[in-house]
Order: C-alpha cells, then sequence, then structure tokens
C-alpha cells in the first residue's frame, strides 16, 4: 500500500489543448469515436460497433443516476450573485425523501461568491406549477469547503424537487468555460438515467443510444443497472505531490438484490460502463469483505473507506464476497443494498468484479486517470497519445474507449 500512496500525481501529466476538450457533444451520440484497447493492442471504430467486441452472454452494468440541476442562484439586495451549488442533502439525507421534502430541506452546498454573503438569509421569488414561491436560504455551518444550507419556502404543495426543476440549472463541468444551455438538459443525461441525485453525468453513458442498447441485446449482452450519485468531487485535481494527501470524496450507492444474483451467476466477473460503475462494483466486493468480518454491521458502517483495499488481506474470491451480501441482505430483507464508498483506484489495486471497461478520456493528474493505469497495467499512456494522434476528443462530451486488459 505504500507504494501506492507515494505515487506521485505529475507521473500522470499530458498535454491537453482546449481544442481538444469537447465543448459539445456530436448531434448524434453513437457516432463518437470508440478507441479499443485489447490486450495491449489499440484500433478504432464507431461506437455503434461496441456490440462486435463483446462475447453473448457478457455482463454489462451501468450507472441510471440522474443529473439534477443543482446549481442555484440569488441575487442580494446589494446586487451581488450568489451560487448555491447542492452536493448532498443532509436532512433528511436519504436522496428520494430530500426531494419530496415540502417548506424545508437541508444540503450540503459549495458557494460561489462567500465573502458577498457573510449574513442574513437569500430570498429568491418564482413560479412553481402556478403557483408563486418564495425561496430562502441560510446559511449554516462550514463543513471543510461546503456549508450546511436551510432552504424554506411557504407553500405545502411544492417539493424541493419541483423548485429544482424551475430554478435550478444543469451543472456542467467547469472545464468546457462556457455557460449551462438548454440543449445541455437532455444532451447531460444519459438515455437510461433514472434515480436523481448526481451533480455530474457518468459520462461514458453519455454515447449510448436506443439503437446501441439494442443490438447489445441482440448479440445477448446482458445489462443491468446499478446507481451511484457522482459528486462535485469527481472534477477535483489532486492538488498534493503525492496521492496520499488527496482525500476522495464520499458517494453514495444503491445495488439491487437481483443484481447480486446476476453478478454471482457470472462468476463475479462484469463490463462496467464508467468509471462510477467501476467504482460501484469495486465497492461491492470490499462490502463484501466487511460483512465476511463483521456481519452485523449497519448499512452505514459498510461505507468502503479511501484505503480500505490496500489495507485488508482476504482470500475471499469475488462471488463468496458476493454472497456474503446476498445472506446479509436477505437476513437483514432488504431489497437493496445503500451505502457509501471512498474508494480510490490506483496503481497497486487489484481488481476484483470489472474485467472489462467503457470509458472516455480523463483530464491529466485526475484520479480517474489513475484508475485506468492500475486497469490497464500501466499502459494508459498509450492509449492517451493513440487517441491524441487520431483526433480523439476528450472529457465529458468527448469519444470513448473499450479497455480488455
Amino acid at each position: 500500500m505504500e507504494e501506492t500512496k507515494h505515487i506521485k500525481i505529475s507521473d500522470y501529466n499530458y498535454p491537453l489543448p482546449d481544442e481538444r476538450i469537447a465543448k459539445f457533444p456530436l448531434p448524434v451520440r453513437d457516432q463518437s469515436k470508440l478507441l479499443i484497447y485489447r490486450h495491449g493492442e489499440i484500433s478504432e471504430n464507431k461506437f455503434t460497433s461496441l456490440p462486435e467486441y463483446l462475447e453473448k452472454g457478457t455482463l454489462m452494468v451501468f450507472n441510471n443516476t440522474k443529473v439534477i440541476q443543482a446549481r442555484l442562484h440569488f441575487r442580494k439586495e446589494t446586487g451581488a450573485l450568489i451560487e448555491i451549488f447542492c452536493l448532498e442533502p443532509i436532512q433528511p439525507n436519504d436522496y428520494v425523501l430530500n426531494f419530496q421534502q415540502t417548506q424545508h430541506a437541508a444540503w450540503l452546498c459549495m458557494i460561489g461568491n462567500l465573502k458577498k454573503w457573510k449574513e442574513g438569509a437569500l430570498h429568491k421569488e418564482m413560479e412553481v406549477k402556478g403557483k408563486t414561491i418564495t425561496l430562502t436560504a441560510t446559511r449554516g455551518e462550514c463543513k471543510g469547503t461546503s456549508h450546511w444550507v436551510d432552504f424554506t419556502w411557504d407553500n405545502d404543495s411544492i417539493t424541493f424537487a419541483d423548485i429544482l426543476e424551475v430554478f435550478g440549472e444543469l451543472p456542467i463541468p467547469p472545464y468546457l468555460n462556457r455557460e449551462t444551455q438548454e440543449s445541455d438538459k437532455e444532451t447531460y443525461q444519459t438515455v437510461y438515467s433514472k434515480i436523481k441525485g448526481s451533480v455530474a453525468a457518468p459520462t461514458a453513458g453519455l454515447h449510448f443510444t436506443e439503437r446501441v442498447l439494442n443490438s447489445l441485446n441482440e448479440k445477448g449482452v446482458e445489462l443491468e443497472e446499478v446507481t451511484l450519485h457522482v459528486g462535485a468531487g469527481t472534477f477535483r485535481p489532486v492538488k498534493s505531490e503525492e496521492i496520499e494527501g488527496h482525500d476522495m470524496h464520499t458517494e453514495y450507492i444503491s445495488v439491487n438484490r437481483s443484481t447480486i444474483d446476476k453478478l454471482i451467476a457470472h462468476e463475479g466477473k462484469a463490463t462496467a460502463v464508467g468509471t462510477t460503475s467501476v467504482r460501484t462494483l469495486e465497492s461491492l466486493y470490499h462490502i463484501g469483505v466487511t460483512i465476511s468480518r463483521y456481519p452485523e454491521a449497519t448499512q452505514e458502517e459498510l461505507h468502503v473507506k479511501q484505503w480500505q483495499p490496500y489495507e485488508t488481506e482476504t482470500a475471499l474470491t469475488a462471488v463468496e464476497s458476493l454472497q456474503e451480501i446476498a445472506a446479509y441482505m436477505d437476513r437483514n430483507h432488504l431489497d437493496a443494498l445503500h451505502t457509501s464508498t471512498q474508494i480510490i483506484i490506483a496503481p497497486g489495486y487489484q481488481y476484483r468484479i470489472v474485467n472489462q471497461m467503457v470509458t472516455n478520456f480523463h483530464q491529466p493528474q485526475s484520479t480517474l486517470l489513475l484508475l485506468v493505469s492500475a486497469f490497464t497495467k500501466g499502459n494508459w499512456q498509450a492509449i492517451y497519445r493513440y487517441a491524441l494522434s487520431h483526433d480523439f476528443r476528450f472529457l465529458s462530451y468527448g469519444d470513448s474507449s473499450l479497455l480488455i486488459p
């Protein structure tokens, strides 16, 4: 583990000219380019060709999270513009319950132009579902780089979800260096998004269309879904020289009991769509390990800590670990497992469940690049050199790759 902790993030840098960052998606999602990395060999094709590279009977796992319109703008009486970026629900701390709240909801938020909001409440009058309401934001205690914010409004027939739908703005990635546009409301969601809660899209999924999903079905690829709500920390660069100094953000995951059965039936192996599905699936292995040691743990205690995979010696196979989860869920009469993860996947990590991956091209010096390097046994540079020299588009709205180590 010490070797992994002392990885220098500067070793994961590469030149990324601004013109290579895709500012907008292609008009047709599945016409993007697909880089294929198979056992060290690199080639390319259109994304619609993806099913050709997957074997019949493959289990492909998608993250069905939906991006919420998490940015709220208030203007003070002085004219100062304050941006409140909702990161995760605090009261209640369950996403679904929070979105259903009427009159009050509390969130952990990042605040833009904080120095201009020293005291007092912010107010915004708006029309929601034909009713005029006033939304009030009150700043609470500071929690690291974020703040507790209480939202209250004067109509008990309006939910917090209704307010975000009308008043919120979709938080596109900061590196796009542009304002959110109306088109982003559609293009920055996957076609299979369902469960509200992310502040960033699981971008590998943005390439999928009904046409590609149907082709996968026809090929005999089995499609399964998990939920991981992507936090704003996914954009946070590693500032420390060594990755030991980087704190991973907590992300909330939900996995159905039937999905565990599917994974067991596929001998604990899956093709993950996107790094968020990777983090969910790999976290499951370590959750099963925790259950094997502490069978009575609560779902909150099953949280996967950042360095846990590197600190725990275990002889459990992927299937045995998943069977531990299945038995735990049966004992506790759970249809779905709800917990969280801070897992960091970097060179030195041993993949347990994910054996193939669809992913976009990530920022230099990011934890996502570390994850790809761990998966390709350090071959990320060859992949990125090919992509840069063959006109691939980078980051959230860019092209994608299929990695088969």
